[in-house]
């Protein structure tokens, strides 16, 4: 059994071959948008973190250069510990030489080494102790020979920066001279990831240096960003909080694109035979038991249902399923799972804690319980078809959850019980009261398993308080 996602390996023949998020047909676009606007541009793929950018990224990458196209790919957050951006973006083109543009590589060098460095704490130490006849650290006196410094200082500083000016049309010529004659009629596209993850200065340097430096025809750059994370390293730049920086980033992207959704059907089967749930599903030893016959399709309904209508990432739909198939590892072959209830339960360690942790500590009485969590349920298709089952879960965890408080003299009257016998539910419901009444009359013809059960049952699964089995 497997208990860590490993990443997606992508084959030069065929890129998307192990892709389970039918998404070649996004590349393809993509693809398209880029061989028609050569010229170069800055095109942004917006999307949350945990929604396969990156492994799509690589996928498309792949696609490019099987297609005729260079790329190049830069990995920011794992190079931020540099701190001058544009030594990393240089390093990257040095993978393009040939005969041909080794020559004008050098002078994109010479020209960004100009660029690149910063003078005035060289000259501020030569001059002080031009002037002063000590080193800065022990600079206490001299001031008219200080402003005297000053002066030169900003001397040469107008010249440097003149020089600069100049420099950065002699690098942008250069650049592209270097990107002609790296020997494609295609344009070279430049991936820049994991932007939105670096230290804010530095996101914020490679922005301004992509945009001043590198903005040439025959370059295509990618950034793959969570705009909403990048947008915060932004304000934490200039440090102000009122900052636009959807207007801030107009400047830099040409473009914005954000891969849709994936079927939430097709990650979620493909997962699932990722972390070999058919092994304690289909198992000869549960195989014995017929009630549990309809287990796996009833918890692969409930993890749909949850996951189609939720803001889970792919990666928190990933762990909350690698969680789960490490939870079913700790029940016996013949256990009961309450796969519904079960799978909720670690929706709401992971998406809600604090509601999570409120059912685990026993904060809530029966009626707060069933209207927080009905209020949870609400959003996700309470439909005809879905209400019985729905409530049959509210049902289950009510009960549960009062078979929990009679260990701490807390019990509360859940039901009680008319003149034919039949149980009525003491709880309002925005389900309706008859459903749950319904639930817990079939609950009561199973009183074996179910009346005398307490949720810590599976908090403690879930929880990993429990010994895992070898299934």
């Amino acid at each position: 059994m497997k208990i860590r996602h490993k990443e997606i390996e992508t084959t030069e023949e065929n890129p998307f071959a192990n892709c389970k998020l039918e998404r070649e047909c996004y590349a393809k676009v993509l693809s398209g948008i880029v061989s028609t606007y050569a010229e170069g541009f800055v095109l942004a793929i917006n999307n949350e973190w945990g929604t396969g950018k990156t492994t799509f990224v690589k996928m498309w990458e792949q696609t490019l250069r099987k297609d005729g196209f260079q790329t190049v790919y830069f990995n920011a957050w794992e190079n931020d510990f540099d701190n001058n951006p544009l030594v990393a973006l240089m390093s990257e083109l040095k993978t393009l030489l040939n005969d041909k543009n080794d020559i004008i590589f050098k002078s994109v060098v010479e020209k960004g080494a100009i660029l690149a460095k910063n003078v005035l704490p060289a000259l501020l130490r030569s001059v002080l102790k031009t002037y002063t006849g000590i080193d800065a650290d022990m600079f206490v006196e001299g001031v008219e020979n200080v402003t005297k410094g000053a002066t030169e200082i900003l001397e040469k500083e107008i010249t440097e920066y003149t020089t600069k000016k100049k420099t950065v049309l002699e690098f942008r010529d250069e650049l592209e001279k270097f990107i002609k004659e790296a020997g494609a009629d295609k344009p070279l596209v430049f991936f820049i990831d994991e932007l939105d993850r670096c230290r804010p200065n530095y996101a914020v340097e490679v922005l301004e240096q992509v945009k001043h430096f590198f903005s040439v025809p025959g370059i295509v750059f990618v950034l793959s960003i969570d705009k909403r994370h990048l947008a915060s390293s932004i304000k934490g730049y200039y440090g102000s909080e009122s900052i636009n920086t959807d207007e801030y980033l107009r400047r830099f992207i040409d473009l914005e694109y954000s891969i849709p959704k994936p079927s939430t059907m097709s990650f979620c089967g493909y997962l699932y035979d990722y972390y070999s749930f058919g092994d304690f599903f289909s198992s000869q030893a549960r195989k014995r038991y017929g009630e549990f016959g309809g287990d796996a399709q009833t918890f692969f309904a409930m993890a749909e249902l949850l996951f189609d209508r939720s803001n889970a990432t792919l990666r928190q739909q990933e762990k909350m399923l690698m969680l789960t198939r490490l939870v079913l590892s700790s029940f016996q072959s013949n256990q009961y799972i309450y796969p519904r209830l079960l799978f909720i339960l670690v929706y709401l360690k992971t998406m809600k804690n604090q509601l999570y942790e409120g059912i685990r500590n026993n904060i809530y009485s029966l009626q707060e319980l069933c209207d927080i969590f009905e209020d949870f349920l609400l959003p996700f298709d309470v439909s005809n078809k879905n209400i019985y089952c729905l409530s049959h879960v509210v049902a289950l965890l009510l009960l549960f959850y009062n078979n929990n408080q009679k260990h701490r003299n807390k019990k509360e009257e859940l039901f009680h019980t008319d003149p034919d016998g039949r149980y009525i539910c003491l709880i309002k419901s925005k389900f309706g009261e008859d459903n749950l009444s319904e639930c817990l009359n079939h609950m009561r013809n199973h009183r074996d398993y179910f009346m005398e059960t307490g949720l810590d049952y599976l908090l403690n699964k879930i929880d990993l308080i429990e010994p895992i089995q070898n299934n």
